[in-house]
């Protein structure tokens, strides 16, 4: 038996206006008697109602991508909605295939609108990945494809009536907003570099600023993600494989990481969390100089760490891009200690054992 003392009066009204009502006053304080209705049911309605008033509708841009994909069968398998804000339908129906996700919203560009004014929530994961090989054209490209989409989302949202809105906008940017250094130390409070990856990561975030200011925003400036379907790390380990795992250049550049599951939750608690609101590193706690990194990886693989991975070899792969890895800076996750999160991988050689074992 529960007591409910917030009911929609449209909704209930059949089920409970046969059941007598119990008055209760409250102290004499300058208050009306109110009225509370008694309900009986059983527990199983009261948990599908419960789950009900907890669903929320969350729309994601680069649903299809690295995290984005971690992030959406979170979502699911958690009995939220989704709905996947895509350009290509047909790719998202290979990946977020109708038998294994039921209900999930695919909507291409011309109803982003639609999907949005129904959400409770927007995550903002779409861009081209940085790990690739980087010509004139392809920073273009990685620069436009996150202002082009962030600028998108953000004006659909301005676009809609306050009621229509949803409630927050959590929207993905990098660590490489503070630039690269050996001996710096980074939080949210530190200023942004002067590079190409510092500029795009400022152009990126100012265009999820200009959204409405009734809508929360949480900036989440990530890492490098660990993971075995994509990142960095994926294209490292074929390195590792050729060199027996040793370390990358120096081997004193710092190495900002963290695990796919780690980032993934993090989105997650800034969706429902009024207090995640501003720039929150997306980073463990305990980042590695670069050689840590590599012994830690080359143990994992059980490949020795006796033979470099010379920096050619990785701009072989990397290209420019090449110096996220190659120069790194150390970055740490101080609001979101502050605001109490829990990371499931705060030592870089459990996230790759987890890693490499999955």
């Amino acid at each position: 038996m529960a007591i409910i003392n917030s009911i929609n009066p449209l909704s209930w009204t059949n089920s409970i206006s046969s059941l007598p009502s119990l008055h209760f006053s409250t102290p004499s304080q300058g208050f009306e008697s109110r009225r509370f209705r008694l309900l009986c049911f059983s527990g199983e309605n009261a948990s599908d109602q419960l789950a009900k008033e907890k669903q929320m509708v969350v729309s994601v841009t680069g649903a299809t991508g690295f995290i984005g994909r971690r992030l959406v069968q979170k979502l699911h398998q958690e009995k939220h909605q989704v709905h996947v804000l895509t350009r290509s339908k047909n790719n998202a129906q290979l990946i977020f295939p109708v038998n294994k996700f039921p209900g999930i919203v695919l909507a291409d560009e011309r109803d982003w609108k639609d999907s949005i004014r129904g959400s409770n929530a927007v995550v903002n994961l779409a861009g081209m990945p940085i790990s690739t090989r980087w010509s004139p054209e392809i920073k273009k490209e990685i620069k436009e494809s996150r202002i082009k989409v962030t600028s998108k989302v953000v004006e659909v949202i301005n676009g809609l009536q306050a009621d229509e809105r949803p409630n927050v906008l959590v929207s993905a940017t990098a660590v490489g907003y503070y630039g690269t250094s050996e001996t710096r130390v980074f939080d949210e409070q530190s200023p942004s570099g002067n590079d190409y990856l510092s500029e795009v990561c400022r152009e990126w975030e100012a265009s999820a600023l200009k959204v409405n200011k009734d809508v929360r925003v949480a900036r989440i400036r990530i890492g490098v993600v660990l993971g075995k379907e994509g990142g960095a790390l994926a294209k490292m380990i074929p390195l590792f494989m050729m060199f027996a795992g040793g370390p990358i250049g120096s081997g004193r550049q710092w190495f900002s990481w963290i695990h796919l599951d780690d980032i993934v939750n993090l989105i997650y608690e800034a969706l429902s969390n009024p207090a995640y609101e501003g720039v929150i590193n997306g980073t463990a706690p305990n980042p590695v100089r670069l050689a840590e990194m590599c012994e830690h990886l080359g143990n994992a693989m059980g490949r020795p760490s006796w033979l470099p991975v010379p920096d050619f070899a990785l701009k072989a792969v990397l290209g420019e891009g090449a110096t996220v890895v190659l120069e790194g800076q150390k970055v740490l996750p101080t609001r979101a200690k502050e605001l109490g999160f829990s990371f499931k991988y705060p030592y870089i050689k459990d996230a790759l054992k987890a890693v490499l074992s999955s």
